[in-house]
C-alpha cells in the first residue's frame, strides 16, 4: 500500500491568485486613452469647460478634502478600525483651523486643525479599541458631538468679532499659492482649442498655476502613505493588525498601540482636510461646511480598494464631476454622457476580448443606451446635474465592487489573548 501511495501522482497545486492591479504601462495607456476620448468629446460637443484650466483647478479644490478624508479612512481601516467618524473629525479640523488661523496665522491654523482631527481620532480609538464600542456607533456619536461642540465653541470664540458669529468665523488669512514659472504660456495654446494639445494645455495650466501649498501637501501624502504602509516595518505591523491581530500579537506586536496609531493618524488627516475647507476653499469657517465629504472620502477609499493610488483616483473622479456641475452646468454634464458612452463601449470590447461575453454585451448595450440619451436630448434635468457627482460615485462603486478586498479583521472587536 505504501508503494502504491508513493507512486501515485501528486495532487495538482492551485496556482497563486493573479494580481489584478494594472501594470504601469497599461495604466498609462488607459490614462492616455481617457484623455483622447475626453478631447474628442470636447471637440464634438463644444463643451470647452471639460478640459479648461478653471475646471481642473476647481476639481482639485473639490478632490483634496475628499482625498484627505479617504486617506484617513485608509489608515484606520488598515489597522482594523472602521472610522465613520471622519466627518466629525473634519468638522473639528474646520473649526480649529479657522480659530487658530485667525489668531496666529494660516500655518498655526493647519497645525491646530491636525491636532483637532487627531483629538477626534483619539476619542474614536478610546471608544472602539479600549472599551470595545461598536465602530459605527462610535463614529456616528463623534460626528454628532463635533457638530454640537463646534457650535458651543463658536459662541465663545467668534461671537462679537467682526464677521464672526455662532455659525461662522471671521475671515481667515489664506495659505500661500504657488505657480510653476512659465506655465502661464499654456494659456495661448488652451485658447486655440486644438484637438488634444489645447486639452493637455488646459489640464497642465490648471494643475501648475495658482496651486495652494496645502494641495501640494495633500498630493505628497498619497505616495508617502504608500511608502510608510507598504515599505516600512511600521507599516507592516500596522497592516498585520488589520489583517490578523491575534497572529500579530503572537509575533510580539502591541495590537492596541498600533490600532491607536492608525486611528489617531486617521483623525489627523481628516482634520487636515477640514483645514483645507475653511482656509483654502472658502477662507472662513461655516457650520455644516464639510457637507458629507467625510462619508464621500470613505466611498473613495472603498473605490480605491483600500490603497492610496486608487483612493486618489476616486477623489479626483468625484471632484471632477462636482467641478463640472458647478462651473459648466447642464452643458458640460450633458457632454459627459457622450464620454460615458465611449468608456462603456471600450470596457465592453475589453471584456469581450477577455472572453467575458455576457459582461461585455451588457456594457456595450449600456453604451448604446447612453449614446441614444445624448443624441435625443439637448440638456438634462437640473436635479440630475446637481446629483451627478453622487450618482458617479454610486455607479463607480457598483462597477468596482467585484474586485474589492477589505482588510480581513476590519471592524472586528479585539481583545488581547482572546
Amino acid at each position: 500500500m505504501s508503494t502504491v501511495l508513493a507512486s501515485a501522482p501528486a495532487a495538482p497545486v492551485a496556482p497563486p491568485p493573479r494580481d489584478r492591479r494594472f501594470s504601469l504601462p497599461i495604466l498609462l495607456l488607459v490614462i492616455a486613452g481617457g484623455l483622447v476620448a475626453l478631447a474628442a468629446v470636447r471637440a464634438i460637443t463644444g463643451a470647452n469647460d471639460l478640459t479648461s484650466h478653471g475646471a481642473v483647478r476647481a476639481a482639485l479644490q473639490s478632490a483634496v478634502p475628499i482625498g484627505l478624508a479617504g486617506l484617513g479612512g485608509l489608515w484606520a481601516e488598515r489597522a482594523g478600525v472602521v472610522n465613520i467618524g471622519l466627518e466629525g473629525q473634519m468638522i473639528f479640523g474646520t473649526w480649529f483651523g479657522a480659530w487658530a488661523g485667525f489668531h496666529w496665522g494660516p500655518w498655526a491654523g493647519v497645525l491646530a486643525a491636525v491636532a483637532g482631527g487627531a483629538l477626534g481620532g483619539l476619542l474614536h480609538a478610546l471608544a472602539t479599541v479600549t472599551f470595545g464600542v461598536d465602530h459605527i456607533i462610535s463614529g456616528v456619536a463623534i460626528t454628532i458631538l463635533a457638530g454640537g461642540a463646534t457650535r458651543y465653541l463658536s459662541q465663545l470664540a467668534f461671537q462679537g468679532l467682526p464677521g464672526g458669529g455662532v455659525t461662522q468665523s471671521p475671515p481667515v488669512p489664506e495659505l500661500p499659492r504657488l505657480s510653476v514659472p512659465g506655465a502661464s504660456v499654456l494659456d495661448r495654446v488652451e485658447r486655440a482649442h486644438w484637438f488634444l494639445a489645447s486639452d493637455l494645455a488646459g489640464i497642465l495650466r490648471g494643475a501648475l498655476t495658482d496651486v495652494s501649498t496645502l494641495t501640494i501637501v495633500a498630493a505628497l501624502l498619497v505616495p508617502l502613505t504608500f511608502w510608510v504602509l507598504w515599505r516600512t516595518a511600521f507599516g507592516l505591523r500596522l497592516r498585520s493588525v488589520g489583517e490578523n491581530p491575534h497572529a500579530a500579537e503572537s509575533l510580539g506586536v502591541n495590537v492596541y498601540r498600533y490600532k491607536y496609531y492608525g486611528v489617531v493618524i486617521s483623525g489627523a488627516l481628516a482634520g487636515l482636510g477640514g483645514a483645507f475647507l475653511s482656509m483654502v476653499a472658502s477662507s472662513i469657517y461655516r457650520e455644516s461646511q464639510t457637507g458629507g465629504r467625510g462619508y464621500i472620502g470613505l466611498a473613495a477609499m472603498i473605490f480605491g480598494n483600500w490603497r492610496p493610488g486608487g483612493l486618489a483616483s476616486g477623489a479626483l473622479l468625484f471632484g471632477y464631476t462636482d467641478a463640472l456641475q458647478l462651473r459648466g452646468g447642464s452643458q458640460s454634464v450633458h457632454a459627459l454622457l457622450l464620454f460615458l458612452a465611449f468608456v462603456l463601449a471600450a470596457v465592453g470590447l475589453w471584456q469581450v476580448l477577455r472572453g467575458r461575453r455576457t459582461v461585455g454585451a451588457v456594457a456595450i448595450g449600456a453604451a448604446v443606451l447612453v449614446g441614444l440619451w445624448y443624441a435625443t436630448t439637448d440638456a438634462i434635468p437640473a436635479e440630475f446635474v446637481q446629483a451627478a457627482p453622487h450618482i458617479t460615485t454610486l455607479v463607480v462603486l457598483a462597477l468596482a465592487s467585484q474586485r474589492l478586498r477589505m482588510p480581513a479583521a476590519d471592524g472586528q472587536r479585539y481583545r488581547r489573548g482572546g
